[in-house]
């Protein structure tokens, strides 16, 4: 199963640094390298950077993702404001509309998350690897080669989003309103691109608060931003767009403002090349899978879209209410997955494998104790939450919204481990076990979905299709995990 690139043994470590400057090949580091060290760490500390190749695995784990935690809350507050602000103070319309919207949003997104993992993975190795020359290289490399395939989105974006939104069979009453929200949110894809990409570089140097903090305060001003535009310009739809547009154009400036300062701080002997070919390929291999993971689900989740369209806008905006709040607790599990990918590329290129299996029985006693309280919430107080979105809610759309819930909250525990298991798989670059079982879980929700859908059971068969996927999913990703870090393999490091 195993690819060149998911070699991560001593040699494959010894070319992520270029040889690092901390000689973790082998060698003992001379004094020059140790002083150097010494005044990162000391640069490091002033500058909110975190080494996460020391201490307790379990505390330091915590102590990064909990921040990270925080930041997924406010992240879901962008994403929910519109729909919320949508359907209380415009309409059940304008909410199928903007959910509607989402699902093609999801697409860009996914290139935006892809650029964010490559780039995070590689300057995470780098940071642990205490190369700094080239880390700052893969950084400037990154944000060149994520303006240029942003540019490209956009252009096919706005030619072509009528189109999608045709394929997916947008009802007439929704079209227009949609395809508005689409053409505004496509000119923001710089600020989603660029911002991402800045959230990643935190992460990948062990510093999860400053994301925090612009999420904090971004997120609580657009829904702010969002009512104002709605309530006092009338301005509907295109109201809670522009709205998302603004909040995220000014934390993607402050953002990178912030990175540029940042990696300015942290000590080099010589200037490092604002351009390679070799990191860029090094990036293209985390990233290139991230983003085929992402698009596909994103597919994945149109083509479901579209059989739900098919059963009219009740059903759209029941679904459209849930899949934020089900979204909500997957985003949260993905972000920390993400936290446990920059802990296992630290350690890794800090030659630390060990800490690693540490590390996943940590990340999964966390995001069990996270799925508790929410797999109960959402069973038990569902239909209240619902109401958040709902202001005067069909008996369809509630019902709708109440089933999804309550079919999928109780496997939370299981996906769960499945993304901190995937995590690891990419942070050790093992990009191709990855793929395998994530396409296996897409492949199985969106087939079944279709396939259910079309029996007795209706809408609700399509929602009978997540915990299938998921758990067929969540069996692959372990299996490969314990194959790279505990089995056969994990001697060689493939």
């Amino acid at each position: 199963m195993s690819s060149d690139h998911e070699k991560i043994h001593s040699k494959d470590s010894d070319k992520i640094s270029g040889k690092s400057q901390s000689g973790y090949s082998g060698k003992c580091p001379d004094k020059a390298s140790v002083n150097t060290s010494n005044q990162s760490s000391r640069k490091n500390r002033k500058t909110m950077n975190k080494d996460l190749t020391v201490g307790d695995p379990g505390k330091v784990l915590w102590q990064f993702c909990l921040p990270l935690f925080g930041s997924i809350i406010f992240q879901q507050l962008y994403n929910i404001a519109d729909s919320l602000v949508a359907g209380k103070f415009i309409g059940e319309n304008a909410l199928a509309a903007v959910g509607n919207s989402y699902e093609v949003t999801l697409i860009f997104i996914a290139f935006a998350f892809g650029c964010n993992m490559g780039c995070s993975v590689i300057v995470s190795q780098l940071f642990g690897a205490h190369d700094h020359k080239n880390m700052k290289t893969a950084v400037s490399t990154a944000w060149i080669a994520s303006a240029v395939l942003c540019a490209l989105l956009m252009i096919i974006g706005l030619l072509g989003c009528g189109s999608l939104l045709r394929l997916i069979q947008t009802p007439d009453e929704v079209f227009a309103d949609s395809r508005l929200y689409l053409n505004i949110y496509i000119w923001g894809l710089p600020f989603v691109f660029f911002y991402n990409i800045s959230t990643g570089i935190f992460s990948a140097l062990g510093d999860s608060k400053t994301p925090f903090v612009f999420l904090a305060a971004s997120s609580t001003s657009n829904i702010a931003v969002d009512i104002f535009f709605v309530t006092v310009f009338q301005m509907g739809v295109a109201g809670v767009a522009w709205a998302t547009f603004l909040c995220q154009g000014i934390s993607c400036v402050l953002a990178v403002l912030v990175v540029a300062k940042r990696l300015k701080e942290i000590p080099g002997a010589e200037k490092a090349p604002v351009f390679s070919a070799r990191l860029l390929k090094r990036i293209t291999i985390v990233a290139v899978p991230s983003i085929l993971q992402q698009s596909f689900i994103s597919v994945g989740n149109i083509m479901i879209q579209s059989v739900i369209n098919s059963f009219g806008t009740g059903v759209m905006a029941g679904y459209s209410a849930a899949v934020k709040l089900n979204n909500l607790v997957i985003t949260s599990f993905t972000t920390l997955g993400n936290g446990i990918s920059n802990y296992t590329a630290q350690n890794i290129g800090a030659g630390k494998r060990p800490r690693v299996k540490d590390g996943f029985r940590a990340g999964v006693r966390m995001v069990w104790i996270i799925s508790l309280p929410l797999a109960l919430l959402y069973f038990v107080c569902g239909k209240y939450l619902l109401y958040l979105f709902l202001d005067s809610p069909t008996e369809t759309a509630l019902q709708t919204g109440m089933t999804y819930l309550r079919i999928l909250s109780p496997f939370y525990f299981v996906v769960s481990v499945k993304l901190v298991a995937d995590g690891i798989l990419k942070g050790a670059s093992m990009m191709t076990r990855f793929m395998i079982s994530t396409f296996t879980d897409l492949i199985l929700r969106v087939s079944l979905a279709i396939l259910l859908s079309a029996t007795s059971l209706g809408a609700t068969g399509i929602w009978c299709a997540w915990p299938v996927g998921w758990t067929i999913g969540t069996i692959l990703s372990v299996w490969f995990y314990n194959r790279g870090f505990t089995g056969s393999d994990s001697e060689s490091g493939k």
